[in-house]
């Protein structure tokens, strides 16, 4: 067993005293060897740590309890027998996702979830516009067949691209994925307060179907960006073997 649980989490809930929870989550984390980063923002918050397989569980369950989550967080969980980062950052943020768009809530609107088990059968509609939300250089490293490349450098590229290339009375089914699912909570419910009628979204994100659907199944191709030292994660969420980074994502 691996000696290293990496932890991909996100939650959509007010945090209106979100600055108070730095230090208590800093100390967490670093009482507990964890490295990685956490962002915190008044939408939530987000973020990939890894830290001991044997303490990760009870640290994610303790980010929720001092974070005053309703909920327990359910993280992408993976492993690794290398230390993913380098060192622990928690970060103030305006967004824990940044779009730039004032007002987008998810809490108040979202597209539809799809699990992995029903989205081959979704984005293999000839309706379907399949569209991948990350950014350019991410999508080099591997996509579902047939995706869009919206061609952006940063998510907040992805409202310009929405008002430029599409249109909701031509496009009435749209899909899209992203990493984890968070960049999807907030281009599908910019898309429902565009007009778009049916938006759809691939629940967990690609992390999420590469975990539940083996490769004789799949309709992914190649493999998916992660932003630390694994570079790229394929199907099962096993490193990429000879994935090298072709950009600074930092």
């Amino acid at each position: 067993m691996s000696a290293i649980a990496v932890a991909a989490l996100y939650r959509f809930h007010p945090l209106p005293h979100y600055s108070d929870l730095r230090q208590p989550l800093f100390d967490l984390l670093a009482a507990n060897r964890v490295c990685g980063t956490l962002l915190l923002a008044a939408e939530g918050l987000n973020g990939t740590i890894a830290g001991p397989a044997e303490a990760m569980e009870q640290v994610v369950a303790e980010i929720a309890r001092i974070a005053g989550l309703p909920e327990p967080l359910q993280p992408r969980w993976s492993t690794t027998d290398a230390p993913p980062f380098g060192r622990l950052k928690v970060r103030l943020k305006k967004e824990i996702v940044t779009m730039g768009v004032p007002g987008i809530d998810p809490l108040r609107a979202v597209g539809t979830y799809v699990e992995p088990e029903d989205w081959n059968a979704l984005i293999s509609d000839p309706d379907t516009l399949l569209i991948d939300t990350r950014n350019s250089f991410e999508v080099e490293y591997g996509t579902f067949k047939g995706a869009v490349d919206p061609g952006t450098t940063t998510f907040g590229q992805f409202p310009d691209y929405v008002r430029r290339e599409l249109d909701p009375a031509r496009h009435r089914k749209v899909a899209m994925f992203c990493t984890g699912g968070i960049r999807c909570e907030k281009a599908t419910a910019y898309m429902l307060e565009q007009g778009f009628g049916e938006v759809y979204h691939l629940k967990g994100g690609i992390l999420n179907y590469l975990e539940r659907i083996g490769p004789e199944d799949s309709l992914w191709e190649g493999g998916c960006f992660v932003f630390d030292e694994r570079v790229a994660l394929g199907h099962g969420l096993a490193p990429v073997p000879g994935a090298c980074r072709t950009h600074d994502d930092d």
